[in-house]
């Protein structure tokens, strides 16, 4: 065994593992001692197969993330304003000598096992569609052999709540399958992937089913989306906002947590899978954003890859945009479906996300939360991605004193954020929680409240 490496055997041993973990001193104590327990439990799994205690054990915590602002605009190389919760998965990983992946959810002792392949087959609708949609494309983009792994793992990130649970699976078993095969070290990965952004424009792809410069893509799991949730996964920073571009990643800035600030989180209850009906919802969206682009290059002849290019094409005369989709009729959308997407987008993108970042620079807060309630509108009025629960769990936030609030992710269920400060957010969650309870109470079951910094990317365990 490498011996600048931690063991099964060394996982059992909470300081060793909390300051080989944790060193960094980006996540407050109360969240060291959670994953670090987490990460234990994942380890205690791996040595009850009967794996030998002093083997080599790769580990990585990666959390979910807030899409603060920016909604449904990456995937149309729009931008959008980040930030990375203290929640996520913690993955305890062994190699293997063979090509077999066997990975068990700690949380409900599930167990899957299967062979890296380029012609895997992944059970829509289950959570193995990630780690087997990340195994298919790595056999499918490098060259082998590929060794396999024995992987534990556990999430505290509320399921479907639109955190991106899903994304960071995929990427935390990216993130083994590459430690494991060394694939930073191939010159096809190389070649594609050379810097963060790049890598979680990659994963992106590996999700959705694109290609990726070089490497080939597939059929994915079965969403149209963007790679805003990897960019924030792998490259969101601690007590920051972080702002990206997409199509392709592109870093604009990072701005600071006003102080005296956290996050308060509050999980509707109401799932926000991207399976069945709601699959079919936020690809809709999706295409709404497409067909927009398709009818303009039709009407125009104009090739634009995505709506972020048709508006820099036009030079802020949105008016010519307007005009062309006023005269469309067609089967699935009508063309007040496609200019209410379009109003969304790209005030959304030129107007809000731009006052926002600049409000939050300039430590104006109240700006900051205006901004913040004309996106939630927007939402809900020509989005079409909110449910009732999240409106009110927005404008209730606001209600109580929060500085901003507002839904995130895919919508169609899922969570909302507010802005709260430090001092006060403990009776504020306490308040919200009671509220949405009384006004909710057959989502009551399932919600969850919880309080969250602007937490760090992914990471690997360091040997000292």
């Amino acid at each position: 065994m490498n011996e600048s490496l931690l063991s099964l055997h060394d996982y059992h041993d909470a300081i060793i593992l909390e300051t080989r973990l944790f060193s960094g001193g980006e996540l407050s104590e109360s969240v060291v001692r959670e994953k670090a327990d987490m990460i234990r439990s994942c380890a205690a799994t791996l040595v009850g197969r009967d794996i030998d205690p002093q083997a080599a054990v790769y580990g990585f915590f990666v959390p979910g993330r807030i899409e603060v602002l920016g909604k449904h605009t990456d995937y149309a190389g729009g931008r959008s304003i980040l930030a990375a919760v203290e929640k996520g998965f913690c993955f305890a990983a062994t190699a293997r000598e063979d090509e077999v992946l066997d990975i068990t959810d700690v949380g409900n002792g599930e167990r899957i096992s299967f062979s890296l392949s380029p012609e895997l087959v992944p059970q829509l609708g289950h959570w193995s569609n990630y780690p087997q949609t990340a195994a298919r494309r790595v056999s499918r983009n490098f060259t082998g052999p590929l060794r396999g792994c024995d992987v534990a793992f556990v999430s505290d990130l509320p399921p479907a709540s639109g955190m991106s649970s899903s994304s960071a699976m995929m990427v935390g078993f990216f993130l083994v399958l590459s430690k494991i095969n060394h694939l930073e070290q191939q010159e096809v990965y190389r070649e594609n992937v050379q810097s963060k952004e790049d890598l979680a424009g990659y994963l992106g792809t590996v999700e959705n089913g694109q290609s990726f410069k070089g490497l080939t893509g597939d059929k994915g799991v079965g969403t149209f989306g963007g790679s805003e949730d990897h960019t924030a996964i792998l490259c969101c920073q601690s007590e920051k906002f972080s702002q990206y571009s997409y199509c392709p990643v592109r870093f604009e800035k990072t701005i600071p947590m006003p102080e005296g600030y956290v996050f308060a989180i509050a999980s509707s209850g109401v799932a926000a899978e991207k399976t069945g009906s709601a699959l079919e919802k936020y690809n809709r969206a999706s295409r709404r954003a497409s067909k927009v682009v398709e009818v303009w290059q039709s009407e125009t002849g104009q090739h634009v890859p995505h709506l972020a290019a048709m508006l820099e094409s036009v030079n802020g005369d949105t008016d010519k945009i307007r005009d062309v989709l006023r005269s469309y009729d067609g089967d699935e959308f009508s063309a007040d479906d496609l200019l209410s997407r379009f109003k969304q987008f790209y005030v959304e993108q030129l107007e809000i996300v731009p006052d926002a970042g600049e409000a939050l620079e300039t430590g104006d807060v109240q700006k900051f939360g205006e901004a913040v309630d004309r996106s939630q509108r927007l939402a809900e009025e020509f989005l079409g991605n909110q449910v009732p629960e999240t409106i009110y769990l927005a404008r209730s936030a606001r209600e109580l004193g929060a500085a901003a609030a507002s839904a995130f992710g895919a919508g169609f269920g899922g969570s909302v954020w507010a802005l709260v400060r430090e001092k006060d957010v403990d009776g504020f969650l306490r308040q919200w929680e009671q509220k949405y309870r009384e006004k909710f109470a057959s989502c009551a079951e399932r919600a969850r409240f919880f309080v969250t910094r602007a937490g760090t990317a992914a990471f690997e365990l360091q040997p000292f």
